[in-house]
């Protein structure tokens, strides 16, 4: 039976007053004074566990600087799109950058990473092509596989069996595309990278990989998902974003020279998007500069980490197979999950709930983002609320 949209629209906002009349809603929240580790939400400061600034870049200085330097040469925009007024030297800097840390011959960057992803699959495939996803691969690339026309199959989360059984049945695809995430951004867990790049290169397919949680967060220096798994060549496009732990805006593809000239002159959301702005643009150059010349940032993540996910483990929480810095808390009915989040906010850990349809029913949760910028103490504090919280719902 359809709905109208009438009806969709009455049922979500009464869904979301619901949550509001009972100090439930936890979105859009006006956060202010953000600082790293913590932030001041609606007027109240509290330890931030929300965010993707991982590696903390939001105020380094070396990133402010070359904001505010920008900001005198170039003003606030671009002014046009890239293809006819809007690049200027900013944005190819960034992209010779960005293909050197990605050890690519060239780059390319949108307006953002949703963009991004959309512009990869749509300009790569079409009517007749085959796209392959991961069943819990990011919803911009979903959107680009509907909007490609191509045909879309899915496989089972991190399942290189049910990957294979796709492949083995794709000999009538002359194009053929895979798509993952190096690291899933509702469980925290890392692709089995190189079973999936062998099974690629075994069946022809072409390998994109999707590292908007990756970078900065695996890797021995950060570099992303190759790093992690000792790897080279492993990957055909490398696509990331420029507003997670690079705290700017926009996302990127690397690739080689000739793929890279094409998505210029082909893809639609380059061609008929605005540019980014230049004192963007010169912020993400900035960011990665940083974390090429500060390693410890990364391995202060990973103390990080360890000692949040270890500790939640030890009340008895289920954080899932989390490895990074997305550390999810399983507690699977959505007013449960609502329930601990007002109560974990309340005591003042900034954190949101997750819940259906973001993720399948019966899986609500709580998504926590650890930074590099936490001190050990604002986590023993987080810590020590999240116990205080879980026992009082029941949850623990």
């Amino acid at each position: 039976m359809s709905v109208t949209l009438e009806q969709r629209i009455r049922e979500t906002n009464e869904r979301a007053r619901k949550m509001k009349e009972n100090d439930s809603f936890f979105y859009l929240k006006s956060v202010e004074d953000l600082d790293g580790a913590r932030a001041k939400v609606d007027g109240r400061e509290m330890i931030m566990f929300a965010s993707y600034n991982y590696l903390g870049l939001i105020k380094h200085p070396k990133v402010v600087g070359a904001a505010k330097e920008a900001l005198d040469k170039y003003g606030t925009g671009a002014a046009g799109v890239r293809f006819l007024a809007g690049t200027t030297d900013a944005h190819a800097k960034l992209e010779e950058k960005i293909a050197r840390f990605k050890n690519a011959d060239a780059a390319i960057t949108f307006s953002s990473g949703y963009t991004t992803n959309l512009a990869a699959v749509t300009t790569l495939c079409r009517r007749g092509d085959l796209v392959i996803m991961d069943k819990l691969d990011h919803a911009s690339i979903i959107d680009g596989c509907l909007l490609s026309g191509a045909n879309h199959r899915s496989f089972l989360h991190n399942n290189v069996e049910s990957l294979e059984n796709i492949l083995v049945r794709s000999e009538k695809y002359q194009n053929k595309l895979i798509v993952i995430d190096a690291v899933y951004s509702m469980d925290g867990d890392i692709a089995p990278l190189p079973e999936i790049s062998r099974l690629a290169k075994r069946y022809n397919a072409k390998l994109m990989v999707d590292e908007a949680h990756s970078i900065g967060v695996i890797g021995k220096t950060g570099h992303g998902i190759e790093e992690h798994f000792g790897l080279e060549n492993a990957v055909d496009i490398h696509m990331g974003t420029l507003s997670k732990t690079i705290p700017s805006i926009g996302g990127y593809l690397a690739g080689n020279q000739e793929l890279i000239n094409f998505l210029k002159l082909t893809a639609r959301p380059f061609i008929f998007s605005a540019s980014l702005p230049p004192v963007a643009a010169a912020a993400a150059q900035a960011c990665f500069e940083v974390i090429e010349s500060e390693p410890e940032l990364i391995v202060q993540l990973q103390k990080n980490i360890k000692q949040f996910r270890e500790g939640l483990q030890g009340m008895g929480y289920n954080t899932g197979n989390s490895e990074t810095a997305i550390v999810p808390i399983m507690v699977g009915e959505e007013e449960r999950a609502l329930d601990l989040c007002k109560e974990v906010n309340r005591k003042g850990v900034f954190i949101c709930p997750i819940l259906f349809p973001a993720v399948p029913k019966g899986t609500d949760r709580l998504r926590a983002h650890v930074q590099a910028s936490h001190t050990s103490e604002e986590i023993e504090e987080a810590l020590h609320i999240f116990e205080q919280a879980g026992k009082n719902v029941g949850i623990i």
